[in-house]
């Protein structure tokens, strides 16, 4: 009996204790504070204002600042602290208290291009024009930067505008000789990250990038001039950023388990101090309501200072309202492809060839004297085998063959390493239904190629065919010129906006496919620790990729209109984008013309987004309106601008009101059968300019715009115009199907064609 007693005893002590370990365990909290609130007059700064609500959460004897990560004053007010549970419901309630979120974790999403754009330095070019993005300052918020890249040379480089306010810090490997005329600041922010995680070797405690994403971006947006730039052979020329003229400053806030929101708070909110122009985000997760979203948030905050604010749509894709970064004063950057091949075609044993493409070496590889290889593919009952997961492949059964690894999981390059570690000699990589002909390319660590869906059928088809499969891959160099493009990349994210349908999303699209641009010398081309293979280029895909490329060509625009608002130069990018290919065709997604929902207005032209004639311009308050009109609450509108505000006031000032978008999301639902849309064009090109309108109506929609000519008298007048959508189908009560069809309204010039200043139009039938 006194046995059982001490068993009870011991188990009622073990959860009492697991009980008081759960209830004090600690988490990070972003506290979002009133700008103005009635408790912050009591302080002589931010900071012992900030303290001051840690101080009455915690105990007695604990010091606040312990649990302080960053003190918030430009992004937001607030702090991010680690708090228990118990003290968390505590602050709650404490007044001046707006909200409470957990910090979450965003990723990242991951030469020839400027080409491709129609970008080239003839004095007759934009890029010349613009000065090639000089006086401007991109701040990249990624994975740090190698300062030692030639990308980031200073010679030629103006002197640091006098406006920067940022600092060049010191860390591991890091310091302040590190930076220059054109890296002009570099940060790196750990508190956030380190909170949950600990800091793990070979990450650098200081700005420096040790993943490679970064010091790419970076480059991709400002990268100065590099002659005789490529990766091992491929790609070969001079590699230069979007705006090679522009200063750059990085901010490292992603390490290697990611990209904590209170690290991105506190670099917004430190960027917005420094100076920036531009803020470059590839990072983000998914769709999330702007009151719960520290980056619609923060560049809420940046937008209102004149920092245009440029993020990854992100990698979702192809899946409907996997747009991430939707918010309105965010420019939100889906990705395309260009017109530059590698092949590196595989030749199977019954004659049959399969087009693939790679950037493994030329010359280095045993199939360069026709020599086929035999091929295996792991399939029967183990998965793992399949997509070629690290220890799934047995030695004696790939030992010497050509490996087929189906894309999935783990990484293309990864499943190159685990192949070559069990004794394989080859690989092919074989797209899934899901990838179908999408062909990221990379710089493998053994002679491999990626193949589409459909030579991936054919390919395991003859393999299943005959006792001993035998291919060669065949390596073709780089082609340029052959292929259409753009495309719409198969991985990038689509809309409609989950959160926010009124506006259409993505915004644009931009090259982001087997991008070339600088990379750190810690670190092999592929990025895998096992590639002891060192150069200044590497190639990258992802939404990360196509974000730099607009956020230097917002700095190009920037430079040579400085007095424009971030929504002017959003605008500008948006209203000259092209809906067809390099062959006049429209661009294709997949097999099929790409959708508002693909591509948003189009591909970025930077030639013409200089010089667009007319811009949709956007003041801080009309975003505050649009909110209204969408429903959001006060304390919901206050979490995002910190504007105490009366909907019901704004909105009887504005009755009808429509946010002045360069694109439009029509969406009738509930029986209604017509919307009516204002908006304002201001005139930035030359006085005395008339222009009429071109309508392209949706199908099933009936379009009348008032007046359908606009006469500018002046340069920076303005004219509004009125467009009524009127649904000519019924969707009927209770069908659960959701209909869309999409147009476009396009201004254009009546002496000077060049100006077509071109809004998509996405329409969209709900029964509820």
């Amino acid at each position: 009996m006194e046995s059982k007693s001490k068993i009870q005893l011991f188990f009622l002590t073990l959860f009492l204790f697991t009980l008081t370990l759960h209830a004090e365990t600690l988490g990070t909290y972003i506290v979002q504070l009133h700008p103005h609130g009635i408790t912050s007059t009591s302080f002589s700064s931010k900071l012992k204002w900030h303290l001051s609500f840690i101080q009455q959460t915690i105990s007695s004897d604990e010091d606040p600042s312990s649990r302080l990560l960053y003190s918030y004053r430009s992004a937001m007010d607030g702090f991010a602290a680690q708090l228990t549970e118990t003290e968390l419901e505590y602050l709650k309630n404490l007044p001046d208290v707006i909200s409470i979120r957990p910090d979450s974790k965003l990723q990242i999403q991951t030469t020839y291009s400027y080409k491709f754009l129609g970008l080239n330095p003839a004095r007759e070019n934009g890029w010349y024009q613009s000065g090639f993005g000089r006086g401007t300052i991109i701040g990249v918020l990624d994975t740090g930067v190698w300062p030692e890249s030639p990308s980031f040379n200073d010679q030629g480089m103006p002197p640091i505008p006098q406006k920067w306010k940022g600092i060049c810090q010191a860390g591991k490997a890091f310091n302040s000789t590190n930076c220059n005329r054109k890296l002009i600041g570099a940060r790196y922010f750990t508190k956030g990250h380190f909170s949950v995680s600990p800091f793990r070797d070979p990450e650098y405690l200081s700005p420096r990038d040790s993943s490679g994403h970064g010091t790419h971006t970076a480059s991709t947006a400002g990268g100065v001039p590099v002659p005789l730039a490529s990766v091992f052979g491929y790609a070969s020329g001079v590699a230069r950023g979007m705006a090679p003229g522009a200063h750059i400053a990085v901010y490292k806030v992603c390490w290697f388990n990611g990209c904590y929101n209170s690290d991105i708070m506190a670099a917004m909110d430190v960027a917005i101090r420094d100076g920036v122009d531009i803020l470059s985000l590839s990072l983000g997760g998914y769709s999330l309501p702007l009151y719960d979203d520290s980056i619609a948030i923060g560049s809420y905050r940046a937008m209102e200072h004149g920092i245009s604010v440029i993020c990854a749509a992100g990698n979702n894709g192809p899946t409907e309202m996997s747009v991430a970064n939707e918010a309105p004063w965010i420019s939100t950057i889906g990705a395309s492809t260009l017109d530059r091949k590698f092949p590196a075609t595989v030749h199977i044993g019954n004659g049959q060839m399969l087009y693939g493409e790679s950037m493994y070496p030329l010359n280095h590889h045993p199939m360069s004297n026709g020599k086929e290889i035999e091929l295996v593919y792991l399939s029967e009952g183990d998965t793992e085998s399949q997509f070629c997961l690290r220890g799934s492949l047995p030695k004696d059964k790939v030992r010497g063959k050509m490996v087929v690894c189906d894309r999935g999981i783990n990484g293309r390059a990864e499943k190159g390493q685990v192949v070559k570690e069990a004794g394989g000699v080859a690989m092919i990589l074989t797209n899934t239904e899901i990838n179908l002909g999408e062909d990221s390319v990379d710089v493998h660590v053994l002679p491999a190629t990626l193949v589409g869906f459909d030579e991936a059928v054919t390919l395991k088809a003859y393999i299943n065919s005959t006792k001993r499969p035998l291919a060669r891959i065949e390596f073709g160099g780089t082609v340029i010129g052959k292929s259409r493009a753009p495309s719409v990349a198969r991985f990038s994210a689509r809309g409609p906006s989950y959160t926010n349908p009124s506006i259409l999303k993505p915004d644009v699209i931009a090259p982001g496919v087997n991008i070339i641009a600088a990379w750190p010398q810690n670190l092999g081309p592929t990025g895998l620790p096992e590639d002891t293979r060192r150069v200044n280029f590497s190639v990258m895909s992802g939404t990360s990729m196509a974000c730099p490329h607009v956020s230097g060509i917002a700095a190009l625009i920037r430079s040579v209109h400085p007095r424009w608002s971030p929504a002017a130069i959003k605008s500008a990018i948006m209203t000259t984008a092209e809906v067809t290919d390099h062959t006049g065709r429209p661009i294709l997604d997949e097999d099929q013309p790409a959708g508002v929902f693909d591509m948003g207005a189009g591909h970025v032209n930077p030639q013409r987004a200089l010089n667009p004639g007319l811009v949709y311009d956007i003041r801080p308050d009309d975003y505050i309106t649009h909110l209204c009109s969408l429903g959001y609450t006060k304390s919901e509108i206050f979490s995002i601008t910190h504007r105490n505000v009366s909907c019901n006031a704004i909105m009887k000032m504005n009755r009808g009101f429509s946010l002045n978008y360069p694109s439009f999301s029509v969406i009738f639902k509930g029986g209604v059968r017509r919307k009516m849309f204002s908006r304002r064009l201001t005139n930035v090109g030359s006085a005395n300019s008339i222009y009429s309108m071109e309508v392209k109506a949706p199908e099933g929609v009936k379009v009348i715009v008032k007046p359908k000519r606009l006469v500018f008298k002046q340069v920076n007048q303005s004219l509004s115009y009125r467009v009524w959508f009127i649904s000519r189908k019924r969707v009927k009560r209770g069908d659960d199907l959701v209909n869309y069809a999409e147009g476009s309204l396009t201004w254009v010039h009546s002496q000077n064609g060049s100006y077509r200043v071109r809004s998509p139009v996405a329409v969209t039938w709900k029964s509820k």
